[in-house]
């Protein structure tokens, strides 16, 4: 597992709304797997709506009121969501560093942990669209119940797998800062016949720069460590979301001509390189 031995110090919190919104619950027939099977579908992109689609694979998807606020003295997430906020604070550290050493500023996000729906600036985070970064107000957005999930049910198991996905979410906040997702964005509203592949860049850059702070775990620069098998958890769950396999095992077949997010083998490669280099400007997916 990683294991932190220090207190990361860097920027950023948690911001706890879970309570405070309205919960999902799904009856029988098969309703959990549909639900892991749409989060995956857009894993670590942007919050399109598939309330509809969720309701119609589990049969009895409905909307209930969310439960009381996280009683703190009893909470039983209160170790992942601690852990999340040293990935948060650590991986952000080293972002500070990366800018400072371009002259540059570096402003940090939060990250937000919910049940099932919550406002944000791109007009709400719901736990169907996954873990995922909204440029209008910089905040990460996270379901915890995604992260069972993806757990019980795919193979990207591990804590090392957790922080990949919230280092891929900080990412996106870095690809912010830089311009990077309004260039994309204005490219993509310019020259629609390259909007998928632009999307791929992006995300896969977002995974090469998560590499990059796990290099840090590697060199001792984190205040984490790896420890065995670590890294190839995070490898594996970058694997496991691929836009090819995820459409194999969703519909059978596989449409490269949709992907929005890149294969298995690019994700797994993309990862790695920047854990490989430890150097941001390696992540040229461009």
């Amino acid at each position: 597992m990683v294991r932190f031995k220090r207190d990361p110090g860097g920027p950023g919190q948690v911001i706890d709304r879970r309570g405070s919104g309205t919960a999902l619950r799904f009856g029988a027939g098969g309703g959990g797997i549909a639900l892991v099977v749409v989060l995956l579908l857009t894993l670590f992109g942007g919050g399109s709506d598939f309330g509809p689609l969720l309701d119609s694979l589990s049969g009895s998807g409905q909307v209930a009121p969310a439960a009381d606020p996280i009683d703190p003295e009893n909470d039983p997430d209160a170790d992942l969501v601690g852990f999340l906020e040293d990935v948060l604070e650590d991986s952000q550290g080293m972002w500070v560093s990366v800018f400072q050493e371009s002259n540059l500023d570096y402003q940090p996000t939060n990250l937000v942990v919910f049940n099932g729906f919550t406002q944000s600036g791109c007009g709400g985070a719901q736990a169907q669209s996954g873990p995922h970064y909204c440029p209008l107000d910089g905040l990460v957005y996270m379901d915890l119940d995604f992260l069972r999930l993806l757990q019980d049910r795919f193979d990207a198991a591990g804590d090392t797998a957790q922080a990949y996905i919230l280092a891929h979410e900080v990412a996106h906040h870095v690809q912010n800062q830089l311009g990077i997702i309004d260039e994309v964005t204005r490219l993509g509203q310019s020259e629609p016949d390259r909007a998928n592949d632009l999307s791929i860049s992006l995300e896969l850059q977002a995974d090469c720069f998560a590499g990059v702070w796990l290099s840090t775990l590697r060199d001792g620069t984190s205040a984490a460590i790896l420890e065995e098998n670590d890294l190839q958890e995070a490898l594996d769950a970058a694997a496991a979301v691929g836009d090819d396999a995820i459409q194999q095992q969703t519909s059978g077949s596989v449409n490269p001509e949709s992907w929005t997010h890149g294969s298995s083998e690019q994700r797994f490669q993309w990862l790695k390189t920047g854990f490989d280099t430890g150097d941001p400007t390696a992540c040229d997916t461009f």
